[in-house]
């Protein structure tokens, strides 16, 4: 158990490298990966089944403890995504399945990777996960109504048969993975020690699946697309940030607000693209995952070195002194 802790943990810190090397692979060998399309909800199903073996009554304690710290996360994260997806999709005139693949990504609740950049970056990791749970619980109901609401315009949209996908991928997994918990409380506490090494192959592997049944799409229009997800993804960071700064809220509340706004379950966005629209549509998920693991960690690394620039410096203040 030792040696699959240790995989795992190596698996988890290296996420952005497989992303980049599996995607580069289902480029090259597109026939290689393909036959996982089919399967992208159920792996989607599994990391939510490994979510819900690591969820407690105390990541909710934040809730209570932090109303409005939390309501702010996960109002800014139903509101500045899905608002940012609407107005790229319109200034850059995409295509209807390429806009309607942004607006996707960008209604889709904050991923448990999250939890993880926050934990990095030394902010409030307990308000990062009461939000991504808060979030990832109103989803069935928040991400097909503003898909509805926002994208309709490209491209005819069920509420209805989106929320009913959500229900079976997200809902279900989380309650039977909270259940199975409580009955196994021991053997599931050992079982979500390898969930990070899961969690990676089955996020790589939704990632080939979507990248080589698009290969020829995403050499015909992939720069315009990874730049419209960079700038989706850069902007919410900010505007999350600067949001929960003007609300006064503490320095680690703000990092944990702009991570939970900027990082999307992306896996989720893919899965529904896939089903619901076009393969197309699931590229800007697919793409997003891959930057997303990119640019969560540098954040999260420039914060955490000025947290600790800010410990040393009253320190040697002291030593001056003395």
């Amino acid at each position: 158990m030792n040696l699959l802790m240790r995989v795992s943990k190596a698996a988890g810190n290296t996420f952005a490298i497989w992303v980049l090397v599996f995607a580069g692979l289902a480029m090259l060998l597109p026939n290689g990966f393909s036959w996982i399309a089919p399967y992208i909800s159920i792996l989607l199903g599994i990391i939510m089944f490994g979510m819900g073996l690591t969820l407690s009554f105390d990541d909710f304690k934040a809730v209570v403890k932090q109303p409005k710290s939390v309501f702010v996360g996960v109002a800014a994260q139903f509101i500045i995504m899905p608002g940012l997806a609407y107005l790229l999709a319109t200034g850059f005139n995409l295509s209807p399945e390429v806009a309607v693949g942004v607006i996707l990504v960008g209604c889709c609740p904050g991923g448990t990777a999250s939890n993880v950049m926050t934990f990095l970056a030394k902010g409030n990791t307990a308000l990062s996960v009461a939000v991504t749970s808060v979030s990832t619980l109103l989803a069935p109901f928040l991400t097909p109504a503003l898909t509805y609401l926002l994208a309709s315009k490209w491209l005819p949209v069920s509420g209805s048969d989106m929320l009913l996908s959500i229900v079976q991928i997200v809902l279900i997994p989380i309650v039977l993975g909270l259940v199975v918990k409580i009955i196994f409380k021991t053997q599931a506490t050992e079982v979500t020690k390898a969930l990070p090494l899961v969690s990676v192959v089955t996020i790589v592997a939704v990632v080939a699946a979507v990248v080589s049944v698009n290969k020829e799409k995403i050499l015909e229009s992939g720069f315009l697309i990874l730049g419209i997800v960079i700038l989706h993804n850069v902007l919410g960071l900010a505007i999350g940030f600067l949001a929960a700064r003007v609300l006064k809220m503490p320095f680690a509340d703000q990092k944990a607000i702009s991570i939970e706004v900027g990082m999307q379950n992306s896996g989720l966005g893919a899965a529904l693209a896939t089903a619901h629209f076009s393969p197309l549509a699931a590229v800007p998920s697919a793409i997003f995952s891959v930057w997303h693991n990119i640019s969560g960690p540098i954040l999260a690394t420039y914060w955490a070195k000025q947290a600790d620039k800010k410990k040393v410096e009253p320190m040697e203040t002291i030593d001056r002194i003395g």
